[in-house]
């Protein structure tokens, strides 16, 4: 079985990437597939490095069993593209960022998060919407999204393993 390596994007890394990283490690840690698939996540800006998940993020993801204690916002870098053949960003401004980043020879999947969506609920979605300035009722929106695209990603994966 080959490993496979997956790196969330969003703009901070204290929000939306950190809760797609803590949803998918923990469907990765279930599936006893935690030898073969490394989860990450990063932020394409530079405010929050080496900061704890926002506290409302982390509160969110608590309410449902996910455990957030252990990250770290940091910043994504071209080195990136050579360790990760999953590079999913939360948006397109995001993803517009890191491709133009991007190597030309990268030869992973870069694109969006929400391309695993696999409820009808979410279908018409296309971004996981930045909850930063928002109201508590968006975080509880993130992990719902995310955990569906979550599911969906991992049923990707596994079908190629």
């Amino acid at each position: 079985m080959s490993n496979i390596s997956v790196l969330f994007v969003c703009l901070g890394n204290i929000c939306r990437s950190p809760t797609a990283h803590a949803v998918f490690q923990a469907l990765v840690e279930d599936s006893g597939l935690s030898e073969h698939i490394e989860v990450d996540s990063a932020g394409t800006g530079d405010w929050h490095i080496g900061h704890a998940p926002d506290q409302r993020t982390c509160a969110v993801a608590a309410e449902h069993g996910y455990d957030m204690s252990s990250l770290r916002a940091r910043l994504v870098d071209a080195d990136d593209f050579d360790q990760f053949d999953y590079i999913l960003a939360m948006d397109h401004d995001n993803l517009a960022n890191l491709k133009a980043i991007c190597p030309a020879d990268y030869a992973g999947s870069l694109g969006l998060m929400l391309d695993y969506t696999v409820a009808e609920t979410f279908a018409e979605m296309d971004e996981v919407p930045d909850p930063y300035y928002g109201g508590d009722d968006g975080f509880s929106l993130v992990l719902e999204l995310v955990e569906d695209a979550c599911a969906g990603l991992l049923e990707h994966i596994r079908s190629r393993l």
